[in-house]
């Protein structure tokens, strides 16, 4: 069965954790289809975070780019603020076309030097938002993914889920949504339904410019190559319009190579580049099926 989702002209898409960086890259970019995107996060007003950008603002963007922004504040981490979510959605549309697992807690500490033991124990808040959250967004939205007959789930990822990146809490965080699209697609497979993993790049957000400024010229040639975050959302848009999307469920994908094959090129008009060469190779798993 060939997943036509992309072919519509009301898709209904979700991507979490799209108050700033990937997650609302990729809210703007699927709603410049003309798409009506719930985006969810914590954020309500400027300065509640560190970095800027609220829920409110990335759907206001979207709405002005052409599609529908729904903006919609929720705690990822309260299983019981997702579900009243997704029972809303039931309510008002009986369906998804594409859910964006994107929603991730970036601990301060994540990127401090040194061995793990002596980094503090927050960095498991990324298990929770992130992993977790992951698994129980995908489990409430599945019966909608079924009830449409097709769509398309996104788990974004990146390189650390196979090389040494940050340490071994984000590491298996990152390993774990990679293998959660695999299995999960198994099960979604007899409802036309394909789950992928993403691997991005560094991306040009928020968090990131405000290291560049930080450091000048410290990471010209890194930013250079930097995808910006609009980026894997065109990317999960020719998934989603590829004929070809069902070969390709339960697979983790690199998304500047996906854009290649695809003809997607980021915002400027560039091609940004696979790390594969020195960050390594996406894992390739077993085909075997014990129920």
């Amino acid at each position: 069965m060939e997943c036509m989702v992309g072919l519509r002209s009301d898709r209904i898409v979700v991507v979490t954790g799209a108050s700033r960086g990937a997650g609302k890259g990729i809210a703007l970019a699927l709603g410049a289809t003309g798409a009506k995107v719930y985006v969810t996060g914590r954020t309500k007003c400027e300065g509640d975070a560190p970095l800027p950008g609220t829920v409110f603002a990335t759907a206001e963007e979207i709405t002005r780019r052409g599609g529908v922004g729904v903006p919609v504040v929720l705690d990822h981490s309260d299983d019981t603020q997702v579900e009243a979510f997704f029972t809303r959605l039931r309510e008002e549309h009986g369906r998804l076309d594409i859910l964006v697992n994107n929603a991730l807690a970036v601990p301060d500490a994540l990127t401090m030097k040194g061995p793990f033991w002596e980094k503090p124990l927050s960095l498991l808040d990324l298990f929770d938002v992130g992993m977790r959250s992951s698994y129980v967004s995908s489990y409430y939205a599945a019966p909608l993914l079924v009830a449409n007959g097709e769509g398309l789930v996104v788990n974004t990822s990146s390189f650390g889920g196979t090389c040494y990146m940050h340490g071994p809490a984000y590491g298996a965080g990152k390993a774990a949504v990679d293998k959660m699209a695999h299995d999960m697609a198994v099960d979604f497979r007899p409802f036309g339904v394909a789950v992928v993993s993403i691997w991005m790049g560094l991306l040009k957000t928020e968090r990131t410019l405000a290291a560049f400024a930080a450091n000048p010229g410290a990471y010209d040639g890194l930013a250079a190559t930097a995808e910006s975050p609009d980026f894997t959302g065109r990317v999960i848009d020719a998934l989603a319009r590829d004929p070809g999307l069902m070969n390709r469920t339960g697979q983790v994908l690199v998304g500047a190579e996906i854009a290649q094959e695809l003809g997607v090129t980021d915002i400027e008009g560039q091609q940004p580049p696979s790390h594969r060469p020195f960050l390594g190779s996406p894992p390739v798993y077993s085909d075997a099926v014990i129920d």
